[in-house]
């Protein structure tokens, strides 16, 4: 099926996504159009713009489901040398040969940290390639002047992060002129909603409610893990090399790299129908106030010894404050204890998980490397209880990476000015 044609999985553009599509709109300033997830509408924005066998600059320090939608997508992924203190692209220690051979560039935001978006739009306007941002963490989050999802041809964001929603996702477009054709070909790759799909969706947030007010979250983690219902045994999905090169060698085909892009969401392309569009259209409602709470605990846990040093005193409301300590694996643990699960962890690497078979490993990969091995991503609405457990453990501030002199990073490195 050709991109743009519609298939079996169209669904009529009905007003709940209409109203999702302009609020997010009046937040971006730009043409949204509704996905049901974020890896989807990525996968939408990569085959719309880029040709197969094209190479995309990525961060190595990324959710691996992100890396399998670019290799669905038929493409090279490419990892870049990051700024160890926020996994943010280091434009300045990307290869000049890297440079001349990329067919796009793909932000990360991590934890709703912007990237450089300003300096890699005027580097992929030199090349003459189109720039995306994966906004998935970075709702709310500004560089530039200009909101996170802004800058690029195309933004993804997610409806599950800070919105809570559980469920779906935006695709925004610098090209209002483009929307129809990027709609059809949303229609064209969509699955048709499940009724049964629907009613666990619709039951989810009860049982979930019930599970933490009996205090059973840490039992009914395991009771999946006994039944085989959790779909990685550590950090990483596992890669599973063999299969995966079969379907590499079958993309751009998303239903082929289904076993790893559907992970943590089955119904990642399945569309929406009114019960859960219904939802996700009350809970962005109230995105203001989660944002407003997340802000409160994100210039908490930016005040203290473990938080990566930073420019200025503005706090984005970021999804999740990476704090950089020296026995993470210690600090969760602590966490856990209080009832604090850590999650969105990368480690390791990208090019260190896949390999050279399937990506092109960074040439400057010991910043990413620090930064996926002392990451402790905290949320910003558990801010002042994750405090309390740190200080209680006596956790310590990871010592910052030999290297160059990174920008924000000041002379005595981490946590020197507070200490």
């Amino acid at each position: 099926m050709a991109i743009g044609e519609a298939g079996p999985g169209s669904v009529r553009h009905g007003s709940q996504s209409k109203r999702l599509e302009e609020t997010m709109g009046g937040r971006l300033g730009r043409e949204c159009v509704y996905v049901p997830s974020c890896r989807f509408g990525l996968f939408v924005a990569l085959r719309h713009w880029c040709p197969p066998g094209g190479r995309v600059l990525m961060s190595p320090v990324n959710d691996d489901v992100i890396f399998f939608v670019v290799l669905a997508a038929g493409l090279r992924p490419v990892q870049a040398p990051l700024n160890p203190f926020d996994a943010s692209i280091d434009i300045d220690a990307v290869p000049d040969e890297v440079w001349g051979s990329l067919s796009a560039v793909l932000t990360t935001n991590l934890y709703g940290n912007p990237d450089p978006a300003p300096e890699l739009r005027a580097r992929c306007d030199a090349l003459g390639i189109p720039l995306f941002e994966d906004a998935a963490h970075a709702i709310g989050s500004e560089v530039g002047g200009r909101p996170v999802g802004a800058w690029g041809e195309a933004s993804v964001f997610s409806l599950s992060k800070h919105a809570g929603a559980q469920a779906g996702g935006i695709l925004s477009l610098a090209d209002p002129d483009l929307r129809e054709a990027v709609r059809n070909t949303c229609d064209g790759l969509l699955t048709p909603r499940r009724t049964a799909s629907e009613l666990a969706y619709a039951v989810r947030p009860y049982a979930e409610a019930a599970v933490r007010g009996l205090g059973l979250r840490r039992a009914a983690w395991a009771a999946m893990g006994m039944l085989g219902l959790t779909e990685r045994d550590g950090i990483r999905m596992p890669l599973r090399p063999d299969a995966l090169a079969r379907a590499v060698g079958a993309a751009p085909d998303l239903t082929a790299h289904d076993p790893w892009v559907r992970v943590d969401m089955h119904t990642y392309r399945q569309a929406s129908g009114p019960l859960r569009l219904g939802r996700i259209r009350r809970r962005l409602g109230r995105l203001d106030e989660v944002l407003r709470a997340t802000r409160e605990g994100t210039e908490l846990l930016l005040s203290t010894r473990w938080a990566r040093p930073r420019e200025g005193s503005d706090a984005q409301p970021l999804f999740r404050v990476p704090l950089l300590v020296a026995d993470r694996d210690a600090a969760i643990a602590a966490l856990a204890r209080r009832g604090i699960v850590v999650g969105y962890l990368y480690d390791p690497p990208l090019d260190d998980y896949a390999g050279k078979a399937f990506t092109d490993p960074s040439p400057a990969p010991e910043a990413a490397r620090w930064f996926a091995r002392h990451a402790l991503p905290v949320d910003p609405l558990r801010a002042r209880e994750a405090v309390e457990v740190l200080e209680r453990l006596g956790a310590r501030p990871a010592e910052p990476p030999q290297g160059p002199t990174w920008p924000g990073a000041p002379a005595g490195g981490l946590g020197s000015s507070r200490d």
